[in-house]
């Protein structure tokens, strides 16, 4: 007997697409979303603007960073690896003098893949999406 071919290349067909559907990652987090993580983690420090000017920036022992000008401390380049690992804590020991805290705990949640340099990352969406609004403010 032999097997009925169009019944079994539709069968095909519906679990590649189901299939396919799974393994699709969710729709990454674009600059309004990172905006929003900006606004309630970032802004009283760093300022609306990302330019260090914000309300408690007065009280720190040092000045927050500009954040609209890593790409130009960077070689024009946004340097997606170390702004994570800043974002996170991972890059920043114990001793360096800075005062930002750790938000890797705060923002964990769902992850989405990130590009580090060819390297698709699971990254926590709330992170990733900071990350995406953070380049988009950069300045020459």
């Amino acid at each position: 007997m032999r097997p009925n071919l169009p019944a079994a290349s539709l069968v095909v067909a519906v679990l590649g697409t189901v299939i396919l559907a799974a393994c699709t990652a969710r729709e990454m987090p674009g600059p309004d979303e990172g905006a929003q993580v900006y606004d309630a983690n970032c802004s009283v420090c760093h300022g609306a603007s990302g330019k260090g000017d914000g309300a408690l920036a007065g009280d720190l022992p040092s000045a927050p960073v500009d954040l609209t000008r890593i790409a130009a401390r960077n070689g024009g380049t946004f340097p997606i690896a170390k702004t994570l690992s800043m974002i996170d804590g991972y890059a920043r020991g114990a001793h360096d003098g800075r005062v930002m805290p750790e938000f890797g705990a705060v923002l964990g949640s769902d992850t989405v893949p990130v590009d580090v340099n060819g390297i698709l990352t699971p990254t926590p969406r709330p992170l990733a999406a900071l990350l995406e609004y953070l380049e988009s403010i950069q300045q020459p």
